[in-house]
């Protein structure tokens, strides 16, 4: 099937093929690799609807600027009149009632919504094994997970299930999986994507991003969606630059290495080889690439999980057993239909944490852990300021390792929530990062290389992206 967008565009605008009959062909693909679990649903009636519209917009010349863009979204985004679960049992037979506003841009622009991708339940895990609805499978080597908790929308894109897909990003949940299946995964800045029609896991977090096969999909992408959104008062009013337009050459760029991360005992020394190997490359090339002291990188994760449990907390109190979703059979009366129905409905990773959260927010721990946690990161925001007061990109790697087994980490938690360990930084302080598959290990798995840089500065970060993925891929 296509690689990227101006492929498809092209047999589109030569009549070679039609709207229709690819998004046939990719139904077909889905159901020849069902074993991957990557769809939940495939959405065939509207999708094949949507193709037959767009189909007759390009012969009028009146299609939009995604016209037969075929992708899949995550479990946790709203379509409306389609079901949405994030992957948990608590909201079985759930059906949108409003699309996403991520999700409405897409559809102006004639993209095609082709169905919903497995994922960690509400987005909390690292290797897409907390879904109610069964592991995904990494289609490199499928023993092993697709990273998470946006597994099923990597895995989707990598094997050639949909042109792109929708993810959203916590705390690295676009771009460890993007990493760890071999495709390009972008998270935006905090705001600059709207989250109304994104079912929440941490409000001041979350984002919704791309995984495609390029950085020109992605930088598409992602002007569509982005913008101002009334529905979402946290979304940003800055002004959407054009990415990878008919811009001057960047030129030489500042980039920085955090030396903690580069030096860290988790690194796989391979995926330290290629970023070394990459940072002297672009030296070459007379960028000025440097490491700088960043001692923070032990309180990321720990800083991270206090702040977004605790949140989880509050936001997961509207899955009640009253509302809506899942209703327990067992339930006799008002207080055991609550206990009861959130006892069986969620999933125990989702147990787990939303105890933590209600434990930090707790009467007598409140300031010993969650404010003790928001000093931390304002203190990593403010220091990641100055980084960019010197640098212009952060380089670095996305994980620490390559895909692991399925299995081989399920009873470790902590094991499990360090996957994060060189994304959260990105999360916490809202800045846009992108991971490219620059790597293969010995192993035979892709691994990734992460970029950051300045909230908003989107333009940048895809230019650079672009520069190195055309030299380097």
């Amino acid at each position: 099937m296509y690689r990227n967008y101006p492929q498809l565009l092209a047999d589109l605008k030569s009549k070679s093929t039609t709207c229709v009959q690819v998004v046939k062909d990719y139904i077909a693909l889905i159901e020849e690799k069902k074993q991957l679990n990557a769809f939940l649903e495939v959405f065939e009636t509207s999708a094949l609807q949507k193709a037959q519209e767009v189909d007759e917009k390009i012969s009028k010349g009146t299609a939009g600027k995604l016209a037969g863009f075929v992708i899949g979204i995550k479990d946790n985004i709203c379509y409306e009149g389609h079901k949405v679960s994030a992957s948990s049992k608590i909201l079985e037979g759930f059906e949108s009632l409003f699309s996403a506003t991520a999700v409405e841009r897409l559809l102006e622009e004639d993209a095609i919504i082709i169905g919903r991708l497995n994922c960690d339940e509400f987005a909390m895990g690292s290797s897409n094994e907390n879904s109610s609805k069964g592991n995904v499978l990494n289609p490199i080597q499928e023993d092993k997970v697709p990273g998470g908790s946006s597994g099923g929308s990597a895995a989707a894109v990598a094997a050639g299930l949909c042109l792109a897909s929708l993810g959203s990003d916590t705390g690295g949940s676009i771009r460890q999986p993007a990493s760890f299946c071999g495709v390009v995964g972008m998270k935006p800045t905090y705001g600059r994507i709207s989250r109304w029609g994104l079912l929440a896991y941490a409000s001041s977090f979350d984002q919704i991003g791309p995984f495609t096969h390029s950085v020109e999909d992605a930088a598409l992408l992602t002007q569509v969606m982005a913008g101002k959104d009334e529905m979402d008062s946290t979304s940003s009013s800055v002004e959407v630059d054009t990415y990878l337009g008919d811009k001057k050459v960047i030129g030489k760029l500042k980039i920085g290495i955090p030396k903690e991360v580069i030096e860290s005992e988790r690194l796989n020394p391979e995926i330290k080889t290629k970023v070394l190997e990459l940072a002297e490359d672009l030296k070459a090339k007379g960028h000025e690439v440097s490491t700088f002291d960043f001692p923070y990188l032990e309180y990321m994760v720990p800083t991270y999980y206090v702040i977004t449990t605790a949140e989880a907390s509050s936001n997961f109190s509207r899955y009640d057993g009253i509302h809506f979703g899942y209703r327990s059979e067992n339930a006799h009366d008002i207080d055991s239909t609550y206990v009861l129905s959130r006892t069986e409905g969620f999933g125990e990773e989702v147990k787990r944490r939303i105890m933590l959260g209600t434990f930090v927010l707790s009467s007598g721990y409140y300031d010993a852990y969650y404010t003790k946690a928001m000093k931390v990161r304002r203190v990593i925001q403010q220091k990641t300021e100055e980084v960019f007061q010197k640098y212009d990109v952060v380089l670095g790697p996305t994980a620490p390792d390559t895909a692991f087994k399925i299995g081989e980490n399920v009873k470790d938690p902590i094991t499990m929530y360090l996957q994060d360990i060189f994304t959260v930084h990105a999360n916490i302080a809202g800045n846009p990062a992108i991971s490219l598959p620059l790597g293969n290990h010995s192993n035979g798995l892709p691994f990734g290389i992460q970029l950051m840089t300045k909230p908003f500065e989107e333009s940048l970060l895809f230019e650079f992206s672009k520069e190195i993925m055309d030299n380097y891929s």
